[in-house]
């Protein structure tokens, strides 16, 4: 495994500095573009890097598309692919819920999540993938169907979401699990405050028809460490209620209930096959978009 901080442009993507630019188009570029140019100057990924542009040669296959500049360099036959070749969906299913709105000392979670999911929707995009994008509370508040023309208008939609109301996984999670005919990758964004249980039954329909499934459990440092100093009124994101807390009595047992909160998840969507990675959201992007290739690149491996 190569670590995160190796890979060359790491410093300029720093959540709150990007948050600052406010144009989430030109985010998605300047972070993409730059965790690509990184890891080719790395050869992190190799050829995988372009896995949309290029595949491995099979038998039958034209040898006139053969890249044999790549092959120059890796000695491995690889095959050009082009826009028509595209045969994949990518959607982003974002948890736009009241709590999704809480910020520590830096991004909410929700303005993390939506950069997030527009370097992804770039970074697929650029792969030629279709993409689309679902944002959910407790129902169904956008929809963009998976189309290769539509990376412009994820974007758009991205950069008008606000945290609403209360949320609920299974919902609209299930009702969307209906539109998800065609076989593709789909990745869920939340804080993912719910049993683990009625987590992975909310994400198992997702599952159906052969779609993979991508976890980003996005928590703010403050939500993993509990590291508050003074007592005060804790806030329910979701409900409003006021509850009066000393943090500094409370603070072991918050983190063994919050490690055993996130093991369980872990471990369910392991059971239900799905891929999961927890994101801070005081972490530079490139280490989910790091995350997401390498789930990719297990996938695929292992068609």
């Amino acid at each position: 495994m190569i670590s995160n901080s190796s890979i060359p442009g790491a410093r300029f993507v720093d959540p709150q500095v990007l948050a600052r630019i406010g144009n989430l188009e030109l985010i998605a570029r300047s972070v993409v573009n730059g965790f690509i140019n990184g890891l080719h100057r790395t050869n992190v990924f190799g050829a995988s890097v372009d896995f949309a542009e290029h595949r491995g040669y099979v038998a039958g296959d034209d040898i006139r598309r053969v890249d044999w500049r790549l092959y120059a360099r890796t000695d491995r036959y690889y095959i050009k692919e082009y826009e028509a070749d595209s045969n994949a969906n990518f959607s982003v299913l974002l948890d736009v819920s009241k709590s999704m709105g809480f910020a520590g000392s830096g991004v909410s979670k929700l303005e993390y999540a939506k950069m997030l999911a527009g370097c992804l929707t770039y970074l697929v995009h650029r792969q030629r993938d279709r993409v689309g994008l679902v944002a959910f509370d407790d129902a169904i508040v956008e929809h963009v169907p998976p189309s290769a023309k539509h990376m412009e208008t994820v974007l758009h939609v991205l950069d008008r979401l606000k945290p609403s109301k209360p949320g609920s996984l299974r919902g609209p999670l299930h009702k969307m699990a209906e539109h998800f005919g065609r076989r593709g990758v789909l990745a869920v964004i939340s804080d993912f405050y719910e049993e683990p249980d009625a987590i992975i039954e909310a994400l198992g329909p997702l599952r159906f028809r052969g779609n993979e499934v991508i976890v980003f459990h996005v928590l703010d440092r403050a939500e993993l460490e509990f590291d508050f100093q003074e007592a005060s009124a804790f806030e329910d994101l979701e409900t409003g209620e006021q509850i009066p807390i000393v943090p500094q009595a409370l603070r072991e047992e918050y983190r063994a209930m919050i490690r055993a909160h996130v093991d369980a998840i872990t471990e369910r969507c392991k059971g239900a096959r799905i891929d999961y990675m927890l994101v801070d959201t005081s972490s530079p992007l490139d280490h989910a978009l790091y995350g997401y290739l390498s789930m990719r690149e297990t996938l695929m491996k292992a068609r």
